[in-house]
């Protein structure tokens, strides 16, 4: 069972356990809260399971991304509720230009940029986001608009490491209707972001749609349960990539990761792929964002030229990639001023 399946009850010492169990081993929490409502029920959420036990301390921020004149009220306004609830609070400005196209992608950058640093700085080791049963429901939508692998269908985790950084959603189950009516019931106040109303940005697009999508049942729960089985088959796949890469036996040298290539024309070309970009992973070679189809590409010439007993030689996602004709594959990272000019 979910923990959306249940009903809420923030009196509820074993549901409020349940919910924060991933904090319990924290040095220190850092709370990410803007003021909406699913951010604020979850510092009030917070507020309640500290109340109920010995706990790590909290510290509730607030990023002001200085795009609109009301967020430093907006700021103030946590601040103010933080205190009232015994968190120490701050406010994080980012500042300096800002793009004129992926602005909300930008924007998210910053934000984490700005949490981890705050985590830092207070020597805290988790930081907490308020990410909903819906905001997976519309990443979903998004991912598959852009022709998302299986790894992007997965969505958002529930816990993930983000530089050093334990990031835990403990609300991921949550609709945000929920949320609502447990603000609501409880009487605790938060502010709406009209940002969230602007058409601009892909996201509250998306968010437009869901009810008509919904109608034909699709809804955020069935999406959401996608998610979940992607996840599920993508740490299956991921395990038997890693078997597949063992057998390679790379080895990491002053010229870059060498290994047999031999295991990835043995392997379904899925597994083959998986193994091809943990060994990019280990030659410290993080693929590039909206690359998986170049990366796809070289996999499959490689697996050709493998078949054929030849010798292949192509960049792709800033990796140099080398096979010689009895089989020895070398990645390494692609020299900066070659970056771009032998694509495969």
């Amino acid at each position: 069972m979910t923990r959306s399946s249940a009903p809420i009850d923030p009196a509820s010492a074993e549901w409020l356990e349940a919910l924060f169990f991933s904090l319990s081993s924290a040095r220190g929490i850092v709370a990410a809260v803007s003021g909406g409502p699913d951010s604020m029920a979850l510092m009030h959420l917070l507020a309640l399971w500290r109340g109920s036990a010995a706990r790590p301390p909290v510290i509730v921020a607030t990023v002001d991304h200085g795009l609109r004149p009301e967020a430093a009220r907006e700021a103030a306004f946590v601040a103010a509720e933080a205190s009232r609830l015994g968190f120490p609070h701050r406010t994080l400005v980012w500042t300096g230009p800002k793009p004129g196209t992926g602005l909300q992608e930008a924007a998210r950058e910053a934000r984490y940029r700005l949490l981890i640093g705050c985590a830092r700085e207070e020597g805290a080791t988790h930081l907490v986001t308020a990410h909903t049963l819906d905001d997976q429901a519309e990443t979903l939508l998004m991912r598959l608009s852009r022709g998302s692998g299986l790894a992007g269908l997965g969505g958002m985790r529930p816990e993930r490491d983000r530089d050093g950084l334990r990031h835990v959603r403990p609300l991921l189950d949550c609709p945000k209707s929920m949320l609502l009516a447990l603000c609501g019931r409880e009487r605790w106040p938060f502010v709406e972001d009209p940002s969230n109303l602007d058409e601009r940005f892909a996201r509250v697009r998306w968010r437009r749609l869901m009810p008509a999508l919904a109608a034909e049942g699709l809804t955020a729960e069935r999406l959401a349960g996608l998610a979940r089985r992607a996840r599920q088959a993508e740490e299956a796949l991921d395990a038997k990539a890693a078997e597949a890469l063992g057998r390679a036996r790379p080895v990491a040298g002053e010229g870059g990761l060498r290994l047999d290539a031999a295991p990835l024309a043995e392997e379904p070309f899925e597994i083959a792929l998986r193994a091809f970009v943990q060994a990019l992973d280990r030659a410290g070679i993080r693929p590039e964002t909206g690359r998986l189809q170049r990366i796809e590409a070289c996999v499959g010439r490689l697996r050709d030229a493998l078949a054929k007993g030849e010798a292949f030689r192509a960049t792709v996602s800033g990796a140099l990639v080398r096979l010689d004709a009895r089989g020895g594959l070398t990645l390494a990272p692609e020299p900066p001023r070659r970056r771009g000019r032998a694509p495969v």
